[in-house]
């Protein structure tokens, strides 16, 4: 499992600790291999699972999954109160998923999270970014994408992994959902980045202003 989606699995399922009452569903986008995913967030505490499963050979791109996700929220009988995705994918870093969603859903977003607090259907969030932390508040239903320092999954143990296997897996496809997973981008094209030179001494300021201006042209 992706550490990211890990992490959101422990928060969804640490929230349902302090609120027996809640429901944690594990979602999982991908081909037969998605069920050893499901059956990890079984083990750790997830209540049931679905997997939405794809051909072997086909290509999911974030849009795709968040529509997918969108469609599978829509057809619950009761509707999610949060949505907890890890922040990206280890494989393409692609770091969209969760916004996608929330702009799909037309619902607030809380992204990079490193902690959550939960009252009264309000979410309180402390964010990672550039330079410190910053904290928001918004009401739920919201998505919330997790960071690593959010907390430390569990370990799932024996007699849970045993239980896991009892608790319910449902499988659907893309087409159930009435989603096209056709992919919307391509790529071109790859380069690595120019070599980096040798630096190089120089003996005054004068002459550093001089190369500057002149053979970097950056003044």
């Amino acid at each position: 499992m992706n550490p990211f989606d890990e992490i959101a699995v422990e928060e969804a399922v640490r929230i349902k600790e302090k609120d027996p009452k809640t429901e944690v569903i594990a979602v999982s986008c991908g081909t037969a291999k998605a069920q050893e995913t499901l059956r990890t967030a079984l083990a750790m505490g997830a209540d049931r699972a679905v997997h939405i499963e794809v051909k072997d050979d086909a290509t999911l791109q974030p849009l795709a999954v968040a529509k997918l996700l969108k469609a599978f929220a829509e057809k619950e009988e009761k509707k999610p109160d949060l949505f907890i995705l890890g922040k990206q994918a280890i494989d393409d870093d692609s770091n969209q998923t969760g916004q996608m969603l929330a702009g799909l859903l037309n619902l607030p977003q809380a992204t990079f999270a490193s902690k959550v607090e939960i009252e009264n259907q309000s979410l309180k969030v402390t964010r990672e970014i550039d330079g410190g932390l910053e904290t928001i508040s918004t009401k739920m239903p919201a998505i919330l994408t997790t960071d690593l320092r959010l907390n430390e999954p569990r370990y799932a143990s024996l007699p849970n992994i045993m239980k896991a296997k009892k608790k319910p897996l449902k499988k659907i496809t893309p087409e159930d959902l009435g989603v096209d997973i056709a992919p919307r981008l391509q790529t071109l094209k790859v380069d690595e980045p120019p070599k980096r030179q040798g630096g190089r001494k120089v003996e005054s300021v004068d002459e550093l202003i001089d190369k500057l201006k002149n053979e970097a042209k950056v003044l």
